[in-house]
């Protein structure tokens, strides 16, 4: 009895001896497995300096990562205790898909990040190297989806909005306290932007369908297409606006019946087109260009819409001016008090993309000729027709040629003022026929607006000195008068070739002053630099 409980209790100190080391075994094995997660990173100015000679194609970054770090005590961003963070993987997913983004950026020594994320390699960076990898990557990714081209660029391709400042370590506090800003955030993107994202995503998978068939016609013989008329090219038609979303659906008939006549109108009115019932060839042929065409336009303008400065949409009151679809927008609480056709600088004389402030209204104004317009128009009329000046209610003063008040005046009845070096400002005209056309390109800079009458009630809508009475008379063409605006209003003259209104329809304007094609090798060519 005595051996067997013997036996029994070196066998049991035998059993616990082995477990204990099996268990001591394990418990060593799972330390040492997570050793490379939680093992306290050593950031420093050295580690960071260090990095950047092993990383050369970063060096670009480097100063934005030590501000970085600095202000986060040069702690680890992207590791917890035990592996890279979900934000540092959400990051890392949208890097992946930066198309999405109308963004073809690669992002430098991406291979080795793509290492530190594959499970099944073999190989994967040092610690350190990701940490300060993922931080790069961040910076990668903000100053190519928050920010864009930089503000000296900018300047240099005749943009003169105001430039968005953007904090990368503030951005990335609220990135972290909130990873879903990552997606859609009105704070960091004007809302445009997101817009044209689902736009792009739209027509991208059109492309891929193989949904953008070509329109065929009869180029020698070809006719403008109108209501009832019948053929191939009429049901080609169809399916495009049924594809593009003009039509809800595609009965696949020949005939041009109501169904169609109510999608080319919808058509149209996206493309800033007269709207009429006719198909011309001009027509068709904008029809036939590329989808590929389209998806670059929506790319471009997203680029246009990071430059953009989100807190100019939630101003109160301003005025925005889109030159190329030759509209003007004033908006007061978030809505449209008022649009209005629009015409602008021709080619020799572009209307400026720039910001001011509208000070004042002048009512039944002088024009007073810019001294170009003399040198190169007035003379040579003056020497031909002595009685020029006189006939056309002109005058000289000081020096300088002047238009008298009146319904024949360039400037028409009234001008509104945001003083600038560009001397570019809006005003009414007595050209009225010219808003007539399509393509409205036919001042010397300044900004011809149809509905200016309209704009100026809506602007002293809510100033009980100028009643609509006073406004009528002051707008007679008798004499000169000032109204100093007691809220200043900002004013936005813009550039932007696509647009989605609010119910997601997108609208496409023509190029005026080729500013797409400029940004187009701004931004793709094979001799930029990566971001």
């Amino acid at each position: 009895m005595r051996n067997f409980t013997f036996s029994t209790i070196v066998l049991a100190i035998c059993f616990f001896a082995f477990s204990f080391k099996s268990f001591s075994g394990q418990k060593s094995k799972e330390a040492s497995a997570n050793y490379k997660y939680a093992s306290i990173i050593t950031i420093d100015a050295a580690s960071i300096n260090a990095f950047f000679k092993k990383y050369p194609k970063l060096k670009k970054y480097q100063k934005d990562v030590e501000d970085i770090y600095k202000n986060k005590q040069y702690k680890s961003i992207w590791y917890d205790d035990k592996s890279i963070t979900e934000f540092g993987a959400l990051l890392y997913q949208k890097v992946n898909v930066l198309k999405d983004q109308g963004i073809n950026n690669e992002m430098p020594y991406k291979e080795v990040i793509d290492q530190a994320f594959n499970e099944s390699d073999n190989i994967t960076p040092q610690q350190i190297d990701t940490e300060l990898l993922l931080t790069n990557m961040y910076i990668f990714y903000a100053s190519n989806v928050y920010s864009g081209v930089d503000p000296a660029t900018l300047k240099k391709i005749g943009w003169y909005l105001p430039a968005k400042t953007i904090s990368y370590s503030r951005i990335l506090d609220s990135l972290i306290v909130d990873t879903n800003r990552l997606n859609e955030d009105d704070y960091l993107l004007f809302s445009q932007y997101y817009k044209l994202k689902d736009a792009l995503k739209k027509y991208r998978k059109i492309e891929t369908d193989n949904l953008w068939q070509k329109i065929t016609i009869d180029s020698v013989n070809f006719k403008e297409l109108r209501p009832d008329d019948k053929g191939i090219a009429i049901q080609q038609i169809r399916n495009r606006l049924f594809v593009v979303g003009d039509l809800k659906q595609d009965s696949k008939s020949d005939v041009y019946d109501e169904e169609l006549m109510a999608g080319i109108l919808n058509y149209k009115k996206r493309y800033n087109l007269k709207l009429n019932y006719v198909i011309t060839r001009d027509h068709i042929n904008q029809m036939n260009e590329p989808i590929s065409k389209r998806i670059k336009t929506i790319m471009l303008n997203m680029e246009r819409c990071r430059w953009i400065p989100t807190k100019l949409a939630r101003a109160n009151e301003y005025v925005m001016v889109n030159i190329p679809s030759f509209r003007m927008f004033y908006v007061k609480d978030g809505k449209y008090e008022l649009v209005s056709d629009i015409f602008v600088g021709n080619r020799l004389s572009e209307t400026v993309i720039f910001s001011g402030t509208m000070d004042r209204i002048v009512f039944s104004p002088y024009w007073y000729v810019p001294n170009s317009i003399i040198q190169n128009e007035l003379k040579l009329q003056m020497a031909n027709d002595k009685n020029y000046l006189a006939d056309h209610n002109m005058e000289w003063n000081g020096g300088k040629v002047r238009q008298k008040p009146g319904p024949k005046n360039s400037l028409g009845l009234v001008k509104f003022m945001f003083p600038n070096p560009n001397d570019i400002y809006m005003h009414d005209t007595p050209a009225k026929s010219l808003f007539e056309f399509e393509n409205r390109t036919f001042s010397h800079g300044c900004i011809n607006v149809k509905e200016a009458r309209a704009l100026a009630l809506a602007i002293l809508k809510d100033d009980p000195d100028w009643p609509v009475d006073k406004i009528d008379k002051a707008m007679s063409g008798e004499k000169e008068t000032t109204c100093m605006l007691k809220n200043k209003i900002p004013v936005y003259i813009g550039y932007f070739t696509a647009w989605v209104q609010d119910d997601g329809e997108i609208n496409f304007f023509p190029d005026v002053y080729s500013r797409d094609e400029s940004l187009d090798k701004l931004l793709y060519s094979d001799s930029v630099s990566m971001k």
